[in-house]
């Protein structure tokens, strides 16, 4: 088995792939990294838990296609074959060898499938998502490249009182994720927002709106998370939970719990 790796700029230096979470990008080096010869990981989930990924970060390597993920578990990276050129005297042939018969290489030198979850979504919803997806990323990136490059880990200049741990808490129990309040990237949507005038009855009413459209449809649980919820569509989504709201003459206050969304 070969001992180094390449990536290929074009590939990793794209806006597409730089629209990623750091965290993502993180986990698409490291996948490239243990990868064997073929470009397989046949331990994913080990892996990410050795360096703190989420399924989050999975779900957008697989939305965007940057990896093939098989009913086995193993992944793949697409590009592999574009990011390295094993010499003959030192391959070694990959052991997924099911999951190899189940991807050919297509005229640009990429792998191709027919079993990746994403794929079954129409083209339709998963052009909305990645367009959501990469308007959020580069909002976030856009937030990070407004502090000082001298002090990365510098709290934010909190507004006074601000409820990072109050909406974090009903996120959680609503969407029964486990985010922390502490994340810097969380508190910068969040104190955004805030600056905006939005208040904590807003990030509620959010909250509990979108958990109740997203919770039961598997295409949009996953968009369940701080960086959609409270990023550059916040106020789309307060304004169509109110306007429903008063439509349908119901309160639109979250303090009283609706279908069982916990406040």
């Amino acid at each position: 088995m070969a001992e180094r790796r390449m990536f290929s700029k074009t590939i990793v230096l794209s806006d597409d792939f730089l629209d990623m979470p750091m965290s993502t990008r993180i986990l698409y080096f490291t996948f490239g990294m243990v990868a064997d010869d073929d470009g397989f990981v046949n331990n994913p989930r080990s892996i990410m838990r050795q360096i703190s990924a989420t399924n989050d970060d999975l779900k957008i390597l697989l939305a965007k296609r940057y990896i093939i993920l098989f009913e086995s578990g193993v992944i793949v990276i697409r590009h592999w074959r574009l990011h390295n050129y094993i010499q003959k005297d030192r391959y070694k042939p990959s052991k997924c060898l099911a999951e190899k018969e189940l991807i050919s290489v297509d005229e640009n030198g990429l792998y191709t499938e027919c079993i990746q979850d994403v794929s079954k979504l129409d083209t339709q919803d998963r052009l909305e998502l990645e367009t959501e997806l990469s308007k959020d990323k580069r909002y976030i990136v856009e937030q990070n490249s407004t502090l000082p490059p001298s002090l990365p880990d510098e709290k934010l200049p909190e507004k006074p009182g601000a409820p990072y741990q109050e909406i974090i808490d009903c996120l959680n129990r609503n969407a029964g994720t486990h985010y922390k309040a502490t994340s810097k990237a969380t508190q910068r949507l969040i104190h955004a927002r805030l600056q905006d005038g939005f208040t904590l009855e807003d990030f509620k009413t959010v909250i509990q709106d979108r958990c109740l459209k997203w919770t039961g449809d598997p295409k949009m649980v996953t968009y369940l998370r701080p960086e959609t919820l409270f990023g550059t569509k916040f106020e789309g989504y307060l304004n169509t939970a109110r306007r429903e709201a008063e439509a349908s003459g119901a309160n639109t206050g979250p303090s009283e719990p609706r279908y069982g969304v916990y406040l």
